[in-house]
Formats: C-alpha cells, structure tokens, sequence
C-alpha cells in the first residue's frame, strides 16, 4: 500500500475536503445550499464547480467523464465523453463545463421503462445528484446522476430512493417539532452487508450455467458442505486474502468506509460489510462495491458469484439492510436509551415502523422478489417468505405494558459472566438477535435480511422510506390537532401496538410451526415472486406512492412490468442454458459411459465373468440418462408455447417451467453421482467450492 489509510480514503473522490480547497468561498457556500436545502444551482457556480472538478480528475489521471447513473437494470450505467475540445489550429483544450455537469443525454430506449418509452422515443436526461460525490474509476470522472425520460418520468432507481428520504424528513420533522426538537433535517442510514462467493476463475469458465446464469442449474452435493460450520469466520485462504486486501484499498480509494471481512456460512462464501452511510450514498457504495468485487476477482483468476443462491444444498447469500432513521445533529432515533420504556419519542417512532411492516408487508416482500431469490427465502437459512417483525424480549415486554395499561418491571441489565475469572465481565444487551427474523430490531437500526446478494438495495429503501414517512403523517396530523399531546401520544402507541402486534414475532422463523402460526394471525405469505409482484399494483400501495410523491401510477405500472419481465427473461435463459448443456455435453457423456458398459459386458460375458454391477450401473444410466432427455424434451416444448394474456400469465407460464427444470435437476444430479469422472465435462461441486487456496 502506497500511502497510509487515511491518506488513501476518499483519494479518488471530489469531496467536500477537495472542494474547500478548490471552490471559492461563494462557489463553496452555494453548492452546500444546493445540497442541503435543494436550491437551483446558477449557471456560473455550475461552470466554476465544473472546472474544479475537470482539474482535478486530470491531476489523478482522468481523461473522460460520464453520467454514472442507475437504470432498471439493477447494474449501473455509464457513456464516456472525453474532455477535449477542438480549437484553431488543429489543436485541443480539455474542457468541461457546467451544462455538462448538470445534464446529460443518453439513449433511453435502450433501457427497460415497462412501456413508458417506445423504441422510437429515444432522448432520455441524467441529471446531476449533488448529495453524492463525483469520484474516479478506471481514468474517468464519474458523476452520480438521476435518469429521466424525456417526459420526466423516473426510469432509475435514484430519483424515487432521493423522494422517499425527502418524504420521511418531512414527515419527521414533523414529529420531531412536537417534541420541541429544532433540527433541519432527518435521513435515513444504510449499512449493507454484501455476502458473496469466491471460486476459481478456470473452474468457472466450464461452467455455462455460472456464466450465462450466475448459478449451477445442476450439481450433486459434495461429501462436504457447512455442516461442520468449520468455515464461518474461519482463517481466510492466502488467494482470497490478497483480493480482500485489494479490494479495500480500492474501496477506499472512492471513501467506500469498508470495516469488516470475514469467511460466510458455506465453503467459498464470504462477507464484506461498510460502515453506515447517508441512504442514496450507501446504494451507489453498494453498487460500486459488486461492481469492484467482479473487476478485482477477475485479475486475481477468481470468478465472484453474486447471485442468490448459486449452489443448491449450501447456504445462499444476502444483503443485509441495516436501515435507521438520525437527525442531522447526529441524534439517532431509533436508540431506546437506558430506559426505553419513559422514552416516548422513541416508542412513537417505533410504533410507526412496526405498523408500516404490518400495512405494508406485501411492498417489503415484493422489494426482495427475483427468480434468483425465489431459491433461497425460505430455504431455512434464510427467512421465510413472510414478514415478521423481531423485537426481543424487552422491547416487547414493554409495548405489552403500554396495551394493558400496566407499569413496565423488566429485569435489570445484568452482567455476562464466564466463569473463568482471567475474563472481563461486560453489560449483557437487552436481548438475543435473531437471525432467522427478516426484519430485525437489533439495537438502534432494523436490519432488512430478505434481500438478495445482487439486489440493489434502492427499492427496499424506497419501500421503507415511503412507508414509514406515510404512517407518521397519520401520526403527526393526528397529534397537531390534539390538546393532550403526551396522552395522544401514549394513546398512539398503545392503538399502534393494539391493532399491529400480529406482525411481531421473538421465535424460530425456520420452523413450520411459524407457517402456521403466521397464517393464523393473517400475515401473507407470498411464497414466490409471481406470487407477490400483483400486490405491487394494490390500490392502497399505489395510493401510498402517489400521496408522497414517489411513484406516478404511470411509474409503478413500469416497474410493475419489468419486474415480471425480468423474471421470464431469467427463467427462458436458464432454460435454454439447461437445454443447451444437456444436448451438447451431459447426454452424449452418458452414451459414452453406457457404451463402454456395454462393451464390458459383452467380453466378461464372453469369457464367462459376472457381469452384475455393470449391468445394474447400465441399467440405473439408461434410466436416468431417458428422465433427463425426456425432461429436456418437455422444457423445449414449454418455452415453445408461450402464453397468452399479458405478462403476469406469461410470469406464470414460466413458473411452471421453472419447476420442470427442478425435475431436470434431480435427473441430473443423479446422473452425476454415478458417471464417470473422465465422460462428465463440468467441475463438480468438489471442485468448485475447494478449489481456492
């Protein structure tokens, strides 16, 4: 490493150390307005901002810059434009302005927009997000930008998340002015721990399925997989150590605060978790940070896998969304304090979270919907497809106190004590995590466990933002009409909790008995993404988006339409990906092995040898190898039907392919497990999960 941490952090970004420095003082004070209160920028701020800023990405090298923005996608999105600029003489000057700072123009119908944009109706606008820093990558200077149609609708991801943060602090503001609080502003917090797969680049590059797919369509378990739980927080392989050193040094670099690094649940699984950031910043962290782990696994000849669940019978990965709500005077509102229960302020805003999980259950579990993830919500390794709420013991006991009009008694903090005395004896916390709850209370901050390993985590927040912000305007407008404001508030908590408790669950979220019982209690359970992507367009859903101003109806129909989209388009390329291997490799392996079989028997038969465990071997191929043809057979037919009746038929169509092709996996699991080694084409699970050193 070059220079010392400190010094490398946030080396490659213009941000607001770099901007003192190079703005001058009137420059400086009108963009932090801008930031802060949204003000319009003038035309001769933009262009003095916009020459700092070419300075300086020349001075580290840069030579282009783009509009780095976050379409539909879910990846992000960037058109390189140099800086030079033709002069007499056949000379150039580098050059940037702040026309070009503020607003870009890139192709819009190229991008998915759900039917908002045709094909011909090509212009689309980026637009500049001041709130995060521009920074460098790969020799360019890379603005963070919102992304538009010509029409203004949102065909992004930032625009609505940006809407959702103003709602909730408009909302909270108001809330926090009941309590005498004067601040300026409230943000939400994400931190976002990124699970991810590491496995030999060569052993990749065989594998189609990982390739085209992100995830083995087939493969049979090894002789090892977690079940020693010998690989959790293990000593980290020498390969992958040198990629995780790489990679926090280039983190750095763009002031991503990269803080913890460990080995995950299942073989070749790993975690990376950054310290909280302001949310809209923590989302282009988050996708810089997958976009990194890809660059930087390649030049180390890894393959990084981020797909949800790229190996059946081990754990799959997530990302955690660790969401809180803090002041702009550093206030976190969601810390109970010492004594939680005489804490009102707090009580209220966790009584507004509780009730938008139970209201709005149905956006949280679309916000975590994929075909990918569809393989792991409920796998008992991750949480089910319910929404549930865990609170523990304390919090819990206190919120039942408030509903029956009772004095809260809990039990004291006590301290944890070993036993063995050489060790310090330290304040035990309020109550156990639960790591089979998908949304969490733990501590100051609920952590989101739902999402999948390459979700952008935009929409949960959105989600989340919008619907927080949505119940404390109920609470506000019905507090600034009362005289009592402290029985009012009292009175809200205990309603709250009175009508919202169904969606508070402390227990095993992995047990069947937790099925049952969330039925009873009336919470949804959406087991699938096509079952859940309906409740997306619910009236009281797009009523919630359009009475804050996040979604047009227009907007939520789009995403509505991609969403369904993109889950044919994954299931018809995995289908066609299965096809393909098993007509070009895995039948003609098992042909081979059962020719030279055959060929065994004929001559021990021909010299009077048994030939018992050839013809039984023979006999179980020839059966498995006609399941496998036969499958194949019905999925090609499948996709060439098609169906009838707009997307979500189509949706459902594909569900059904979807579950042939898991009968096709079990044909060829089986089928793995018997062949021979030199006739099978593909690394097998053995080979994938432990080749790394």
């Amino acid at each position: 490493m070059t220079k010392n941490i400190p010094e490398l952090f946030g080396s490659l970004v213009f941000n607001d150390t770099v901007m003192q420095s190079r703005l001058p003082e009137y420059t400086y004070k009108a963009l932090m307005k801008t930031i802060a209160q949204g003000s319009q920028l003038e035309k001769n701020i933009a262009d003095e901002v916009a020459a700092a800023m070419k300075n300086w990405a020349i001075e580290h090298g840069a030579t282009h810059y783009t509009h780095w923005f976050q379409p539909l996608t879910g990846i992000t999105a960037e058109k390189h434009d140099s800086f030079i600029s033709p002069v007499p003489g056949g000379k150039i000057i580098m050059q940037f302005s702040g026309k070009s700072l503020i607003k870009g123009e890139p192709d819009a119908s190229s991008f998915p927009s759900g039917g908002i944009r045709a094909t011909f109706e090509a212009r689309g606008y980026t637009a500049w997000d001041p709130t995060s820093y521009a920074f460098i990558k790969d020799g360019a200077l890379c603005i963070p930008t919102a992304f538009c149609s010509y029409g203004g609708e949102a065909l992004d991801k930032k625009t609505p998340l940006l809407r959702s943060m103003q709602a909730l602090d408009k909302q909270a503001l108001r809330i926090l002015k009941l309590f005498g609080k004067n601040v300026r502003q409230v943000i939400t917090t994400v931190g976002a721990e990124q699970e991810y797969f590491l496995i030999d680049k060569q052993a990749y590059l065989k594998r189609p399925d990982l390739v085209y797919t992100g995830r083995t369509l087939f493969g049979a378990r090894p002789p090892k997989g977690q079940e020693l739980d010998d690989h959790y927080f293990g000593t980290i392989k020498p390969r992958v150590s040198a990629f995780m050193k790489e990679l926090d040094e280039e983190l750095w670099k763009l002031g991503i605060p990269a803080k913890t690094k460990h080995n995950e649940t299942a073989p070749a699984q790993h975690e990376l978790a950054p310290i909280f950031s302001t949310t809209n910043i923590a989302t282009d962290h988050n996708q810089l940070i997958m976009e990194l782990m890809k660059s930087i696994a390649n030049k180390h000849n890894l393959a990084c896998l981020l797909h949800e669940k790229p190996f059946a019978g081990i754990n799959g990965s997530a990302k955690h969304n660790n969401w809180s709500l803090c002041t702009d005077d550093g206030e976190n509102l969601l810390d109970p304090g010492k004594t939680p229960h005489t804490n009102a302020q707090f009580l209220l805003f966790l009584s507004a979270v509780i009730k938008a999980a139970d209201i709005y259950q149905d956006l949280l579990r679309i916000s975590a919907a994929s075909a990918g993830n569809d393989h792991r919500l409920g796998a008992y390794e991750a949480p089910p497809a319910v929404i549930s709420v865990f609170l523990g013991e304390e919090l819990t006991g206190i919120l039942e106190a408030l509903e029956n009009d009772e004095e809260y008694t809990g039990k004291e903090r006590s301290d944890m004590r070993t036993g063995a005395d050489v060790l310090p004896n330290f304040s035990k916390d309020s109550s156990d995590r639960n790591r089979t709850s998908p949304f969490a209370f733990t501590g100051n901050k609920f952590e989101f466990r739902m999402l999948g390993s390459s979700f952008s985590v935009a929409d949960a927040n959105i989600v989340l933002n919008t619907a927080v912000a949505d119940i404390l305007c109920g609470f506000a407008d019905e507090l600034e009409q009362s005289g009592d404001l402290k029985y009012n508030i009292n009175k809200i908590i205990k309603d709250t909790v009175k009508s919202h408790k169904r969606i508070i669950f402390n227990g095993n979220n992995y047990s069947g008995e937790w099925l049952g019982e969330a039925e009873k209690r009336g919470l949804l359970n959406l087991e699938s993404t096509v079952n859940a992507l309906p409740y997306l367009m619910d009236a009281k859903n797009a009523a919630l988006f359009e009475r804050h101003g996040i979604f047009t109806v227009t907007e939520l129909e789009s995403r509505y339409e991609i969403l369904l989209e993109n889950y044919c388009k994954t299931i018809n390329i995995e289908a066609l990906t299965i096809i393909d291997m098993v007509k070009r490799s895995i039948i003609p392996s098992a042909i081979s092995y059962q020719n030279e079989l055959a060929g065994s028997i004929l001559k021990k038969r021909e010299l009077g040898f048994n030939a018992y465990v050839e013809s039984n071997l023979l006999d179980k191929l020839n059966n498995l190898a006609l399941a496998v043809y036969d499958k194949t057979e019905e999925i090609e037919k499948a996709l060439g039907t098609g169906a009838d009746g707009g997307m979500l038929k189509n949706a459902e169509h594909y569900q059904a392919v979807a579950e042939i092709m898991k009968e096709l996996r079990e044909a060829i699991d089986a089928l793995e497990a018997i062949i021979a080694k030199k006739y099978w084409d593909f690394p097998i699970y053995a080979e994938l999960l432990y080749s790394v050193n």
